[in-house]
């Protein structure tokens, strides 16, 4: 009987052992399918947030202008070439790229292009590099660019059309009809912005004077500009 009992013993004890291993074995699978279950989610997770991240970035910038008025007798290309030079060593910080400014020194205005998030980041980056804050800032669509030829002084002009009276696909029909007339009166245009909540439209060319660029846009379309500026132009 006793050896019996002793046997009885020692196989209870392999069988519970048996039992106990096969459950730590289940248990240590189902973590690491856990475990791996969680890493792969986290992948996909941070994958997500980086593709969700690359379109914000592709998709958020936008052109502007913004416009600075100094007054008569209180703007040189010179002292704007300087704050220029500040804006670029600042602009990273707010995601703004300034591309080209215009500077009529006889009005004291100055005109910046740029690509920016927002409104709040350009005025931001003029606040902190000189603190020379814009007066206005028009969120714009970009024309089709030519070269500068340097025949001539450079002008920009501003049509004020009126809110709700500008379609960007109707400038650039007129614009086409400005390139088909310019060479009668010496004009190269070299690019245009068009503001369609605002209804403005800019529009950038060389000219012996601005009688040549008004004439030009009068027999191309009958849409005479508002203003025109001799301007000396800064990138």
């Amino acid at each position: 009987m006793q050896l019996f009992s002793k046997i009885k013993t020692i196989l209870f004890y392999h069988f519970n052992k048996s039992i106990t291993m096969k459950l730590f074995y289940v248990a240590l699978t189902g973590c690491l399918i856990n475990l791996c279950g969680y890493h792969l989610s986290a992948q996909t997770d941070n994958a997500n947030s980086l593709t969700a991240t690359k379109v914000h970035t592709s998709t958020s910038k936008k052109f502007y202008i913004d416009v600075h008025e100094l007054g008569a007798g209180n703007v040189t290309a010179a002292a704007v070439a300087g704050a220029h030079k500040k804006d670029l060593a600042t602009q990273k910080q707010y995601g703004t790229k300034f591309i080209k400014y215009w500077v009529d020194e006889s009005k004291g205005l100055v005109y910046c292009l740029s690509t920016a998030p927002d409104t709040e980041s350009i005025r931001n980056t003029h606040a902190k590099a000189h603190g020379l804050l814009p007066a206005h800032i028009y969120e714009v669509t970009d024309g089709q660019a030519a070269k500068i030829k340097n025949m001539n002084d450079l002008f920009l002009d501003v049509h004020e059309l009126g809110a709700g009276n500008v379609t960007a696909e109707a400038v650039a029909g007129a614009h086409k009809k400005d390139l088909a007339t310019e060479g009668k009166y010496g004009v190269n245009f070299i690019n245009y912005w068009v503001d369609t909540k605002e209804g403005l439209v800019f529009c950038l060319a060389e000219a012996k004077d601005s009688a040549a660029m008004v004439n030009t846009h009068k027999e191309a379309h009958g849409l005479i500009p508002t203003h025109v500026m001799k301007v000396k132009q800064g990138q």
